[in-house]
């Protein structure tokens, strides 16, 4: 059974994919470095771990998702179509003037949203708002966030870490996508955060390190949370930059991609091909 399960959600993460290259096809840009490597850890949670209703996004008892690092919005919004949130014919609007889905993702706009996020470090401290809300509420809701590692340069981030820990805040997990490369370069010479794992543990968080681009440990991380009562729980996700994107893995210069329709072409077909006939 689990051997089933890792393999539909790997077949789910490759549609998703798929859905973003139809964004960038009808956009002719998007930011496929960080969406592509956090890719298999969203698609985890909406379709493994959270509990949510797509035909009733303001669920009162629903899980939430917070894409703090919010340029990576494509990622959210294949998932999100995917998952049956909205018709996958939305996706053709992404970048256009008056789009439910801008580069950013916007909760005015968009079902499954849950906040406007964007401006980096912002989202640690919306989600452990969330949660502590929830917590106080009686609710047994769990919330999500996914940070950008170069977005650790962010002091926000740090006060939310403080405070999540302080109020024992477990109902609340966040994962860094580790890709290791920012617009700039390397996450190390930019900014290095690194070791993250213990920087959380010394704010009091409990901590895991994964390979974020790996379903099976995505799934048994997930199935472990919350690591400590009492404790919030970071996930350390080591991932590869475009992960998926054969010329871009691992390349600071895909951070931000201008595809042409051969671009999207190609990447469709790599992708088709490791489908299980659906597509061909």
């Amino acid at each position: 059974m689990k051997k089933d399960t890792i393999h539909n959600l790997e077949q789910t993460a490759i549609r998703c994919r798929m859905n973003v290259s139809r964004m960038m096809r009808a956009s002719g840009h998007g930011h496929v470095g960080g969406t592509f490597s956090a890719m298999d850890i969203v698609t985890a949670l909406y379709f493994y771990k959270m509990r949510v209703k797509p035909d009733e996004p303001g669920w009162e008892d629903r899980d939430r998702f917070l894409l703090s690092a919010g340029h990576k919005s494509m990622v959210q919004y294949a998932v999100l179509a995917e998952k049956g949130y909205f018709p996958k014919e939305w996706l053709d609007t992404y970048g256009a003037v008056h789009s439910r889905m801008p580069g950013h993702p916007c909760m005015h706009k968009l079902p499954g949203v849950e906040a406007n996020t964007g401006a980096l470090g912002h989202g640690l401290s919306i989600a452990a708002g969330m949660a502590l809300g929830l917590k106080l509420d009686g609710k047994d809701s769990n919330v999500y966030t996914i940070l950008g590692d170069g977005e650790l340069a962010e002091g926000s981030n740090w006060e939310a870490a403080a405070a999540a820990a302080h109020h024992k805040i477990d109902n609340l997990t966040a994962f860094v996508d580790f890709n290791g490369l920012q617009i700039s370069g390397k996450v190390t010479d930019v900014m290095n955060f690194t070791p993250i794992a213990d920087r959380f543990r010394i704010f009091g968080w409990a901590v895991r390190e994964i390979d974020g681009n790996n379903m099976e440990e995505i799934v048994d991380t997930l199935d472990a949370l919350p690591f400590e009562k009492g404790k919030p729980s970071m996930i350390v996700a080591h991932t590869i930059k475009a992960k998926g994107l054969k010329q871009g893995e691992g390349k600071a210069s895909f951070h931000y991609w201008n595809p042409t329709p051969e671009d999207c072409d190609a990447l469709e077909r790599d992708l088709a091909a490791m489908l299980d006939g659906e597509e061909e």
